[in-house]
């Protein structure tokens, strides 16, 4: 069964020692044929370099087997990290999973029309 949506709620530390967890996650969501992967930042307290390379690498993954990352509920050092790095640019950030699911919603409706 293909899970259209596969939410990765995270907490703490996206550093070295958690991304591992992280990219296994995204290893387990792509077995499943989930085709959106939602990453929850609202508990995570601090990302350094290699939890931003974690997730440029899940990018990179999902897309090249046609799923989607998408993130939300980032914090103001996470927000700052990607701004720096343009990051904001390339990935798809929703303020809260409410707005996610709203957006989602309205293009699945669209796409049934």
């Amino acid at each position: 069964m293909i899970e259209q949506v596969k939410i990765i709620k995270l907490a703490g530390n996206l550093n070295a020692t958690t991304s591992q967890d992280f990219r296994k996650n995204i290893t387990e969501s792509l077995k499943l044929g989930t085709k959106i992967v939602l990453v929850d930042f609202q508990d995570v307290t601090f990302m350094d370099s290699s939890g931003l390379g974690a997730l440029v690498l899940a990018f990179k993954t999902l897309r090249a087997a046609d799923s989607k990352l998408v993130l939300c509920s980032i914090n103001e050092q996470v927000r700052i990290l990607f701004e720096l790095t343009n990051m904001d640019k390339v990935f798809e950030i929703f303020p809260s999973q409410d707005a996610f699911n709203q957006d989602f919603s309205l293009k699945e409706l669209i796409n049934q029309t």
